[in-house]
């Protein structure tokens, strides 16, 4: 029998995963299947976001991982169409709400990427540097015309 944490990577990663893919390499995939599997995974990737920070409060619940498990089935069961109810009913009406201000965020955010990976970018540079100069400084200091130098006996005249 598979453990519950086995049990939801199957039940919800790998199987909604191959339907997904089925339908995306269908001839004609049907816009209404396509619709509904990015539904599914934006709320699989919503819900593992708030269970990452979430984790220490929530984990040790008793059946948590059941009750994981059984909400997947739930998003992808032909007859339930959770996915079609949950997205509807919560997550489009308070993602348009929040819109403005979500993408205001994300501006900010890859502002402060992109300053913080100019900041990586010139300390790395100049390590490389350094440690290139480093090196060609070895390089030279191995070579047989120095070590000629450095090790030629010196000739006392009496």
């Amino acid at each position: 029998m598979l453990r519950s944490s086995n049990s939801v990577l199957v039940f919800g990663y790998a199987y909604p995963a191959y339907e997904c893919y089925k339908t995306v390499e269908l001839n004609k995939p049907e816009i209404e299947q396509l619709i509904f599997w990015c539904q599914y995974w934006i709320l699989v990737a919503l819900m593992t976001v708030m269970e990452r920070f979430g984790d220490l409060t929530i984990s040790w619940l008793p059946f948590y991982s059941e009750a994981k498990l059984l909400f997947f089935i739930y998003l992808w069961y032909p007859r339930t169409k959770g996915t079609t109810y949950i997205y509807g009913t919560f997550f489009k009406p308070y993602i348009s709400q929040h819109e403005n201000e979500i993408d205001r965020n994300l501006l900010e955010l890859r502002a402060r990427a992109s300053d913080v990976v100019v900041v990586y970018v010139q300390k790395v540079a100049a390590v490389g540097q350094n440690t290139f100069f480093d090196v060609l400084k070895y390089v030279a200091s191995q070579s047989p015309s120095q070590k000629s130098k450095q090790q030629r006996p010196q000739v006392r005249i009496m």
